[in-house]
């Protein structure tokens, strides 16, 4: 190789001298674009900060240039000033005031539990198929089609049913049905208050949420009663509300503890289906046979300042979008009869497109409040940029891995969650909670993102200054968020749903 770059080469008559072009690195190659966007994304985030620096720099220099006779000729001029001084001083401290006084009320996340069945309530896939076949109700297509759904659905073998789901012929009374309420909620309760040492006479607020099971007295009744809560007590009982209805509850209880001062909120979620098991042969009235199970959760909430070196979480944000104006999003789940007088819940085929619109809607709202300004200005940018020159520019999805470390996606099904792990474009480690809840316990309706939630914390995962986004989706059509924030490393508490079993997971699904 010679110095102008040629090569030399000897043979026959003569040299022969071969060109070659030098060759520029690859930039796209060598350079790791992942760490390029961090870069723009750390620049954007601290540019104020950056750009604060010269700032403070040229005071702290003209600041240590003074003099005694500098400070001396300061004093007078504020002496001769005093009553402006006095009338901004007035000002500051009555703008302070009206600001701590109007400011929303921080709401503590104390504790939680979720509600573990006995194992006698497990249900093998041979022992469903089995049992749907001795009730005679279902025809061979019908059979059949369970079998397909829950081969794909993502459940494991150890999920839980009622136990009148258990008997031959299925026993679906309205004692049953409290049976199961009764178990559901109580063991939740039990669990939290021992967990927390809370009374239950200080508990000033409880939101419970049920979609399908309604009796009366209510179920919040029911609670009161059992726990002899105080005469006093702020009691709202949510129904017909679908999977959402957690996230639902959890609203209503902070916005009650906006207006109560230092008090506690209790608020529980829960779906009953021993009177909800559908016996006929429809088959998207079919699939919540397959899919729901028994599970429930207590959450205790508060507005004290006092709490706040023990509770786990702060909430951060809740953002809620309810599509009912549209007629296919108001029936693509639907409760009705079948043409054989048979009652179930229905699915409609849409069901996925219209949970992406709503999910679009709901991420428009709570994006500007999470994301970082980095991500903003990019989504902006792109926006412009194909209205403007109407270019065929993929619209710009923001990276909502940069305002979260923790996603519980509610559990409503495989393709639920896949279609979210798509969309978003998030890791399999950022949706292993939802599989691996579905697995186990599967979809427990509005309580499935606080089983989300604890395998998080059972795995060890909860660091202090985490965000956690819990999203849910339920009938109406209805797509609602809740961000909270973690105030210190969480461990999971004791009698955790996953304590005995969480060394097992992850699984590998099948699909």
């Amino acid at each position: 190789m010679n110095s102008d770059g040629t090569t030399t080469t000897g043979g026959g008559g003569g040299d022969v001298q071969i060109h070659q072009t030098r060759i520029l690195p690859d930039f796209l190659q060598s350079v790791n674009l992942k760490y390029v966007k961090l870069g723009y994304h750390y620049l954007i985030t601290h540019l104020l900060t950056l750009c604060l620096i010269p700032l403070m720099s040229i005071i702290i220099i003209q600041a240590s240039q003074m003099n005694p006779n500098d400070l001396h000729h300061l004093w007078l001029h504020l002496q001769y000033n005093l009553v402006s001084v006095i009338i901004c001083s007035a000002i500051l401290v009555f703008g302070s005031t009206v600001y701590i006084m109007t400011r929303p009320r921080s709401v503590y996340l104390v504790d939680y539990s979720c509600y573990k069945p006995p194992s006698n309530l497990s249900v093998k896939f041979t022992q469903f198929m089995e049992h749907s076949k001795l009730t005679g109700d279902f025809s061979d297509d019908s059979l059949d089609f369970q079998r397909k759904i829950l081969e794909r659905s993502g459940l494991g073998e150890e999920t839980y049913v009622p136990e009148a789901m258990h008997h031959i012929p299925p026993t679906p009374s309205m004692a049953a049905a409290r049976e199961e309420a009764e178990n559901v909620m109580f063991g939740a309760l039990d669990n939290l208050f021992a967990n927390t040492k809370i009374k239950p006479k200080d508990i000033g607020v409880l939101v419970v949420n049920c979609s399908l099971f309604n009796p009366t007295p209510s179920l919040s009744a029911m609670i009161v009663n059992k726990y002899k809560l105080r005469g006093n007590i702020r009691s709202f009982n949510l129904g017909g509300m679908g999977c959402s209805a957690g996230v639902i509850a959890i609203d209503l209880a902070k916005d009650m503890l906006q207006v109560h001062r230092n008090t506690y909120a209790v608020v529980v979620s829960t779906e009953n289906i021993t009177q909800n098991w559908y016996f006929g042969n429809k088959k998207s009235m079919l699939i919540p046979n397959c899919l729901f199970r028994v599970g429930g959760s207590a959450v205790l909430l508060s507005n004290k300042g006092s709490v706040k070196r023990r509770a786990k979480y702060k909430l951060v944000h809740v953002v809620r979008t309810h599509k009912g104006a549209d007629d296919k999003a108001f029936r693509c789940v639907y409760q009705e009869q079948d043409d054989d007088g048979k009652t179930g819940v229905s699915l409609s085929k849409d069901l996925m497109a219209i949970a992406g619109g709503a999910l679009k809607t709901n991420i428009t709202t709570l994006g500007p409040l999470v994301l970082p300004i980095s991500e903003q200005l990019l989504f902006f940018a792109t926006l412009v940029v194909k209205k403007l020159l109407n270019a065929k520019v993929k619209p710009y999805i923001p990276d909502f891995k940069l305002a979260f470390d923790h996603f519980c996606i509610h559990a409503g099904g495989r393709a639920v969650i896949d279609e979210l792990e798509k969309n978003l474009q998030l890791l399999p480690m950022h949706v292993e909670a939802s599989r691996m809840t579905l697995h186990r316990f599967g979809n427990t309706s509005s309580s499935s993102i606080w089983y989300e939630l604890a395998y998080t914390e059972a795995k060890g995962r909860m660091r202090k200054g985490n965000r956690v986004w819990q999203i849910a989706f339920g009938s109406g059509f209805k797509c609602n968020s809740a961000v909270w924030q973690a105030l210190r490393h969480v461990k999971a508490s004791p009698k955790s749903p996953w304590e005995d079993c969480i060394h097992r997971y992850p699984v590998q699904v099948v699909t």
